[in-house]
């Protein structure tokens, strides 16, 4: 627990939206810049007074692999202030504001501007690693002449040829993310119907959550607009009936509406510490009471981290679930949410792998009544800053005095952090 009381004063968001769509022509600084601009002017802090900018990502471009220093100068932030990025898959937002957090807690700044980005509109894409091989030699090479030149193709396939996306796979199990969450599923006993519900039900809270205007507060309007177009409100089981396995085929559970898309956006994040945000005359919104990672195993509990890391962060607080009001899941599948709730609500697994502290049983109506990661979609480094923010609005609007939020994240890594309602 923080020694002394670090606060989020506010946070702000971009329209989630699917890849290849609105943000197709913006690069993933454009984003994370638009999102720091947006909340310096929602907040109106002079940008003198940033102390210290940390900023989320996952698939990086070389040219902005700094993308925390890059958008911070472009968003208006004192070249002076320094930056650096962070990244730890879904859950680099997360890390990045903790990280801020740390460094509060540690005397090192008083003043935090966090969050992160992702774009999947315009992902690296490289050369084989033959050819790069060959490419890195062409000077040499070359200045033989012809010959020299033709020593280059010596040994080429043709597959050799075909260009390099980003790796979906874990690079340590070589699985594709949805195998470990159908697997996760049947381990835990979530059919197909249960998944196909939770699906519908984000869809639906997302999209009456925009019609009440319960995001207007928290999202900045790109093109006037800051609705989410991955948002459907008007799904149903009979159409998530209609959709076939996308990872496990053809006996799989999951489907393309039970896992969440690949979308772009960015999300940003102003945290202080108390004093410091008083002094400036600004009303906190939360108090960031708690944080804790955890890791598992990758292989068999890839996405069952949040079940451990809730586990750590709630007897870190002495709090029990019942005196948690909002809670905020990243779902990152249906399937994977579900599970990790059987597994908190079981007193053998507790017994078994967490030391007999059981979390509870989580009612569904304290989770993600806004709408979630399936709904809104899940631009990888950003999802943290959505997270943090829509809690704190959520107990502001009388649901709670404590939020609980929690995330997986590839390698079998999990964040989970507690939220108190600010009062002086």
């Amino acid at each position: 627990m923080a020694s002394k009381r670090i606060v989020l004063v506010d946070g702000v968001r971009l329209p989630f939206q699917l890849a290849s769509t609105v943000y197709k022509k913006d690069l993933a600084v454009d984003l994370a810049q638009k999102a720091m601009k947006g909340l310096l002017v929602k907040t109106a802090l002079d940008p003198a007074l940033v102390d210290y900018v940390l900023y989320g990502t996952v698939i990086q471009e070389c040219r902005t692999s700094n993308i925390a220093r890059e958008a911070a100068i472009n968003a208006g932030i004192p070249k002076s202030v320094p930056a650096h990025t962070v990244s730890q898959a879904c859950i680099s937002a997360s890390q990045a504001i903790t990280t801020g957090a740390e460094k509060i807690l540690a005397g090192q700044a008083e003043v935090v501007l966090a969050g992160g980005c992702e774009t999947f509109s315009d992902v690296p894409i490289r050369f084989s690693k033959p050819i790069r091989s060959r490419l890195l030699q062409a000077g040499k090479a070359m200045k033989k002449g012809p010959m020299g030149a033709l020593s280059l193709l010596k040994g080429l396939q043709l597959r050799d040829l075909a260009p390099e996306a980003p790796a979906i796979a874990n690079y340590t199990t070589g699985e594709v993310m949805g195998h470990s969450a159908d697997r996760l599923a049947a381990r835990f006993g979530v059919s197909r119907d249960d998944q196909d519900h939770y699906a519908v039900r984000s869809h639906h809270n997302a999209a009456a959550a925009h019609e009440q205007g319960l995001y207007k507060d928290e999202v900045v309007p790109v093109g006037g607009e800051i609705f989410e177009n991955n948002i459907k409100g008007d799904t149903n089981m009979d159409k998530m009936a209609k959709l076939k396995p996308a990872f496990i085929k053809p006996h799989g559970t999951i489907t393309a509406g039970s896992a969440s898309p690949l979308t772009d956006g960015a999300s940003a994040v102003l945290i202080m510490s108390e004093d410091r945000a008083l002094k400036l005359g600004l009303t906190p919104k939360a108090i960031i009471k708690a944080w804790t990672y955890a890791a598992v195993d990758p292989f068999e509990d890839l996405l069952l981290g949040p079940t451990y890391a809730t586990a750590q962060v709630m007897s870190q607080t002495g709090l029990s679930i019942n005196d948690i009001g909002v809670v905020e899941f990243h779902e990152a599948f249906a399937g994977q949410v579900l599970a990790n709730l059987t597994a908190m609500a079981s007193d053998s697994f507790a017994q078994e792998n967490l030391g007999g502290f059981k979390v509870g049983d989580i009612p569904m109506e304290k989770i993600n009544t806004q709408g979630g990661s399936l709904s809104i979609g899940h631009p990888f480094g950003a999802t943290g800053g959505r997270l943090i923010t829509t809690a704190a609005n959520r107990m502001l609007r009388g649901e709670g005095n404590y939020a609980l939020l929690t995330a997986c994240a590839d390698g079998g890594l999990a964040h989970s952090c507690i939220l108190e309602r600010y009062e002086k």
